[in-house]
């Protein structure tokens, strides 16, 4: 025993010592290869099913103590940085829905229809989405928190931490913040063992369904990676060098690795928001501003969501031989920015929004879902990568924001950002 408790802290110690990343692509590979060839060991799924499970559970109560303890702190008042990027976030959430329109016309793509899935919520048309917004709203705080509206919970959080910053007293802000650093804390020890749930994750995708998402739907799938890589490398850098005037990807290429590397496995932009708070102080932010908006990054910046819901939309279309108009194409793109704003609250995320898009060209929702079934199917890349463009794109429109703000009060960008293009 004496020397059984030594050598398990030099492992632990080996464990921590080592990058996440590296750990995490270990899992993935020991997942996919049991997943494939000892495809009976079902209960390396429960690994997925435990890390999955209390990344939901936290991420809720995470996003409400940031942004209360950071309202309740902040002793500045809500200036340009905070208007710039929400139109920074809506701006590229409704061009990701354009950019979807438009690789879909060019590649169309059609689905094979399987059996049908069944949702509990599945909004109907524009006016059912932005009721569902509104209810969201105003949804009791404690079943906000419970079922992760999101909307909720933001609304929720602010009035709080204005609240909390009325009373003003220093014993009031230390709880806040300390309460904060504590859930932050939680998360980065979920986050920690991601290793051994993504093993768990891919062990279940695999042995149930081998590699058939690269086979069946290996086009559909390509055509969604290729629009989300599309507007992560060529958009949003175009969008972001018009407001900085200079080299956009050493941000990009920073905030990919540093913030949608993680994000990619842990597949849920919530429980990112840890990792990305650090970025930003890395790069300089001012705290009172990224402590807000990269949480609120977390419910409305949805890029990826946009371009699933598209795609996944135009697909459905084609296979039942619906033809869209250019009009109709740009309705959908508004739609499904909105629709993909509200996804965090929605149970399933941005795939059961599919049929409320869907209901734009008259398919019913037993067609809409057997659409989603197949999405749950290639969402083992689908989602990664969604959720990966998403987190990103948090950071880099804050830093967009800030340092467009900076140019103008005549502050030199960072470093890294001054060689011109």
């Amino acid at each position: 025993m004496n020397n059984f408790l030594p050598a398990i802290k030099k492992v632990i110690a080996a464990y921590n010592q080592t990058s996440l990343i590296l750990r995490i692509l270990i899992g993935l590979i020991i997942g996919a290869l049991i997943g494939l060839f000892i495809p009976s060991m079902k209960w390396m799924a429960e690994f997925g099913t435990l890390f999955v499970g209390a990344l939901r559970s936290i991420a809720p109560i995470l996003v409400f103590v940031i942004v209360s303890s950071a309202l309740c702190q902040n002793s500045a008042r809500l200036d340009k940085r905070f208007g710039r990027v929400i139109f920074l976030y809506m701006l590229t959430t409704f061009g990701a829905a354009v950019l979807a329109v438009i690789t879909s016309k060019m590649f169309p793509q059609t689905l094979v229809l399987g059996e049908s899935a069944s949702a509990e919520v599945i909004p109907q048309g524009l006016g059912e989405v932005f009721h569902t917004l509104l209810v969201n709203i105003v949804s009791n705080p404690i079943t906000s928190l419970a079922e992760g509206n999101y909307i909720g919970i933001l609304m929720w959080a602010v009035l709080f931490g204005f609240a909390m910053k009325k009373i003003g007293s220093d014993s009031s802000k230390e709880f806040m913040s300390n309460v904060a650093d504590a859930i932050s804390d939680i998360v980065r020890w979920i986050i920690n063992l991601a290793p051994f749930g993504i093993m768990g994750l891919v062990f279940e995708n695999v042995s149930n369904n081998g590699l058939s998402i690269f086979t069946d739907y290996g086009k559909l799938l390509l055509l969604l990676v290729g629009t989300m890589l599309f507007m992560a490398f060529i958009v949003s850098p175009l969008i972001i060098s018009f407001f900085l005037k200079c080299n956009p990807y050493p941000l990009i290429f920073r905030c990919l690795k540093e913030s949608g590397i993680p994000a990619f496995f842990t597949r849920s932009s919530a429980a990112n928001i840890p990792v990305n708070m650090e970025l930003c102080k890395k790069l300089g932010l001012d705290k009172n501003f990224y402590s807000v908006s990269i949480p609120l990054g977390a419910t409305i910046n949805m890029d990826g969501a946009a371009i699933t819901i598209t795609i996944m939309t135009l697909a459905a279309c084609n296979t039942l031989g619906i033809s869209v108009s250019f009009p109709a194409a740009i309705f959908l793109s508004v739609m499904s920015a909105l629709g993909a704003c509200g996804a965090s609250g929605v149970a399933g995320g941005s795939l059961l929004l599919i049929p409320m898009a869907c209901s734009l060209f008259g398919i019913d929702n037993a067609i809409a879902m057997q659409v989603v079934a197949i999405g749950f199917i290639i969402g083992v890349v689908q989602d990664s990568l969604e959720t990966c463009l998403n987190s990103a794109g948090d950071v880099e429109f804050t830093a967009t924001a800030e340092y467009t703000q900076w140019r103008k009060e005549g502050k030199p960008l960072p470093e890294f950002l001054q060689k011109r293009k």
